[in-house]
């Protein structure tokens, strides 16, 4: 007798509606991930921090060092990536991922063999200026990617979070449930909310209400998601850094070009770095200790072995 995996079950039963008011625990559906992702490769670095250069070149360099996606990326696998594209506004206001950064995930996921690309977010401005105006929508379609709409309610499915705090449940876009490989590509920038927003943060484009986690302890809920779903690979986004008046932009004179881009596993040790980058330290974003208070992963990147690459301006 055939076993149904997981995965395939989920697939089934979402298009039959089963889990409609049903609630998908993640004790069992993380430690299928856990063991479907798990490999006898160890990176020969915890993080890869690259500086100067334009973005695709950035990405490819650093990536290289940790022996290429293929590491993170098998053949015929679904991969899921998640940029910022919260808003309609131009890639040179800093609010959105780069979309050069983007293409080049893309490229590089096709290279490792990957069977399906999708590239989504839950914007917060109207998707289709969104997915437009940032310049990601054209690029990921160039490059070969599937692009979908996250503001489709039917395509979110509820979990629970066994290990949250304040939030305990959400609705999850089908994309994170289904695909073998998670990657996020947060982009680094002032938030007025959440101080800045990196990783960690990012993963809020993930789920359907985000008025709860605004309505009760941003931070807290940041965290709690974050022992849900851990993404396989975090790339910050640190080409161009909005310093100011964020998350939306309002002008370019709030950007600084920074020319710097982040590569890790562990998110919190991605956003510890990546606030050092921005100017301030790991305590000024709460959400760092707490996620790391729930195991998330580590602040201390002094203790972490980094790969510092410097590419020509």
């Amino acid at each position: 007798m055939k076993v149904m995996k997981r995965r395939e079950f989920i697939r089934s039963s979402v298009g039959a509606g089963v889990f409609t008011g049903a609630a998908l625990s993640v004790g069992s559906y993380g430690a299928l991930m856990a063991a479907e992702n798990t490999s006898s490769f160890q990176m020969p670095y915890d993080m890869v921090a690259i500086r100067g250069g334009e973005p695709g070149d950035m990405f490819n360099r650093g990536i290289a060092s940790l022996g290429g996606l293929k590491q993170f990326v098998k053949p015929n696998q679904t991969v899921v990536i998640k940029p910022n594209i919260g808003w309609d506004t131009t890639p040179e206001k800093g609010a959105t991922t780069n979309p050069e950064l983007v293409t080049a995930v893309i490229e590089q996921c096709k290279m490792a063999g990957a069977k399906s690309i999708y590239v989504f977010d839950n914007p917060v401005a109207e998707w289709t200026r969104s997915y437009a105006y940032s310049g990601i929508e054209d690029a990921a379609k160039k490059a070969g990617a599937t692009v979908v709409s996250g503001k489709s309610e039917g395509y979110y499915q509820n979990v629970t979070i066994p290990k949250g705090k304040v939030l305990k449940n959400a609705k999850v876009h089908e994309l994170i449930l289904e695909s073998d490989v998670f990657i996020n590509i947060p982009v680094l920038k002032n938030h007025g909310g959440s101080t800045l927003t990196i990783a960690l943060k990012n993963l809020m484009g993930v789920v359907w209400d985000r008025q709860f986690w605004h309505s009760n302890d941003l931070h807290q809920c940041i965290a709690d998601f974050a022992t849900f779903r851990k993404p396989d690979l975090n790339i910050v986004d640190a080409y161009r850094v909005m310093k100011r008046n964020g998350p939306r932009g309002v002008s370019v004179a709030d950007v600084v070009t920074m020319k710097y881009q982040i590569i890790a596993m562990d998110m919190v040790a991605a956003d510890a770095a990546a606030t050092k980058v921005f100017g301030m330290e790991p305590d000024q974003l709460r959400h760092i200790a707490l996620a790391e208070q729930l195991g998330v992963g580590t602040s201390n990147i002094d203790a972490l072995k980094i790969n510092r690459i410097t590419l020509d301006a």
